[in-house]
């Protein structure tokens, strides 16, 4: 239990439904469908949708999800990739004549928006309420408007520099972000919800606002075309697994970097995590180190699957083990090798479970703060700006080319136990998503860790050659890591974010939700 003289959150129990997110209107909204007679796909598909307005920086229908989720009255995983594809008339080597990455704010990072085809197939084979019922919500509030929450207008703030042309018009207040509290509607998109409502994902791919999309993408420099659209399609794949103090870790597969997580776990496994001071300099090394080798192993492996060939190495036991007796105790190892992300991105992550444990664990992003920073003309629609997770190397599984996936830093997670559904999960923030579900995991298995006080717990993330660290950590714990050879320095803002529900032996739903956004818990 926690210390109630201490700043800090309750976790938040219930027994017929929970919802977890970053935003409290979305948390709420889900549990709405739930009490409705929906079930966890209704629900966790209306909050997503409407955390596209809530956060808009973050994400919205312009972007891409992951989904792993359990049946009702079922414990097997089920995971669906709802990323789009490099356009068809994609040109490695025209990007390389431009510069050695991919620009990040242009049409050219700009890959096919791939949660909408995600939504209307997860609601039509798994929903009970139907895509108006999960929709309604978001077109009410894009419409009527949301008020802005303070972190989202801290984001908002830093990201001003990010849009361009009409979506400066869109996302902007007389130019500026908007402060908490200031009402934020987006009207054009409500009607493109309205379209996918009545006509499915022909309303988003084909028709009026895909030749919105292209013609706006086209007028930007980018190859687009009605086709890519037409052609996007989701698909469900297997989820890989690991495993870590007794509970079974399952992750999307790629181009997702769930590999990533499990590879460094499985290097936490040759070291005595549990024996040290969890929030203590030497357990910080260990996992800088840890994590700057797996991160090298997905900068080079991880891939769109159908161009990737090393799954099963990154995933190897054996890998692990060689890769562990490379980190000295005592001693920081350079930076790895870096990959096409050098910066945290923002998403948003939702996870349900309903009154027939139905477990739904899904996050949705426009990778960086407000995408590609490109609106559609007539809609607005914003784009992301996944394409900038490719990489221009020749020969590198994750090079850019035509109707290719690029490699993603978005993760759902799942935990079992005993074979059973036991924790859907996920950590928000980037890059540093797989050390997060490393983190998040020992801190519960390891540490004995409530949900809530596993996220709640500071963090920390070797990125290149920094170690950011949170506030949490004292300056002894900073000084011992510079000594160690770390070039320690204060994150500039709090380290992602996370949520998760708990399902109890005693039947009982309990959830946490990160203090480092907006969001909540919420169950009834």
């Amino acid at each position: 239990m926690r210390n109630f003289h201490l700043p800090g959150r309750s976790p938040v129990y219930a027994q017929n439904g929970i919802c977890a997110t970053s935003h409290p209107l979305a948390a709420k909204t889900a549990v709405q469908m739930l009490e409705a007679g929906g079930n966890a796909m209704d629900a966790a598909i209306a909050g997503a949708v409407l955390l596209g307005f809530c956060e808009p920086q973050m994400t919205g229908i312009g972007g891409d999800c992951f989904v792993l989720f359990t049946p009702p009255d079922s414990d097997e995983v089920r995971a669906l990739n709802g990323s789009g594809r490099a356009p068809a008339g994609t040109d490695a080597d025209k990007l390389r004549d431009k510069g050695a990455v991919i620009a990040p704010y242009s049409a050219d990072a700009v890959t096919i928006p791939g949660a909408v085809d995600a939504f209307c197939k997860l609601s039509k084979d798994w929903g009970k309420l139907g895509l108006k019922a999960a929709l309604a919500p978001a077109i009410h509030y894009a419409e009527a408007g949301i008020p802005v929450a303070d972190r989202v207008a801290s984001d908002w703030a830093q990201a001003v520099d990010n849009l361009s042309g009409h979506a400066r018009d869109l996302f902007l207040m007389n130019g500026q972000a908007p402060t908490p509290g200031m009402m934020f509607r987006a009207p054009g998109q409500a009607e493109v919800l309205r379209k996918i409502a009545m006509e499915g994902r022909a309303g988003f791919y084909e028709g009026e606002v895909a030749e919105d999309m292209v013609s706006s993408l086209q007028a930007a420099g980018g190859p687009h075309s009605l086709d890519d659209f037409a052609t996007c399609a989701c698909d469900y794949t297997d989820p890989i697994m690991g495993g870590y103090g007794g509970l079974d870790l399952y992750e999307h597969p790629p181009n997702g970097q769930g590999a990533t997580a499990i590879l460094l776990l499985n290097i936490l496994k040759h070291f005595d995590i549990a024996g040290m001071d969890p929030w203590g300099a030497e357990r910080a090394h260990i996992e800088a180190e840890a994590t700057k080798l797996a991160y090298d192993a997905r900068n080079r492996f991880l891939s769109d699957p159908d161009h990737m060939t090393r799954l099963d190495h990154m995933t190897s036991p054996d890998t692990a083990e060689k890769l562990a007796a490379l980190i000295d105790p005592d001693k920081a190892m350079p930076g790895a090798v870096p990959g096409a992300e050098a910066v945290h991105k923002d998403t948003i992550y939702i996870t349900v479970v309903d009154k027939d444990r139905m477990c739904v664990s899904l996050i949705y992003s426009v990778f960086h703060s407000f995408g590609a920073g490109i609106a559609s003309d007539k809609f607005g629609v914003l784009f992301q700006n996944r394409g900038a997770g490719f990489t221009l190397e020749q020969g590198h599984p994750n090079t850019a080319a035509p109707g290719k996936r690029p490699m993603h830093t978005i993760i759902p997670a799942m935990l079992k136990k005993d074979g059973k559904a036991h924790m859907p999960f996920g950590v928000m923030g980037g890059q540093y998503q797989s050390t997060g579900h490393a983190r998040f995991v020992t801190n519960v298995t390891d540490f004995g860790l409530t949900p809530q006080a596993a996220m709640d717990a500071p963090r920390c993330f070797a990125e290149g050659d920094v170690l950011n660290v949170e506030d949490g950590y004292s300056e002894a714990v900073k000084a011992a890591l510079t000594e160690k050879g770390h070039d320690v320095q204060r994150s500039g803002t709090a380290i992602g974010g996370s949520q998760a529900i708990l399902l109890r032996e005693d039947g009982v739903l309990e959830a946490g939700s990160d203090p480092r956004k907006d969001g909540c818990a919420v169950g009834y």
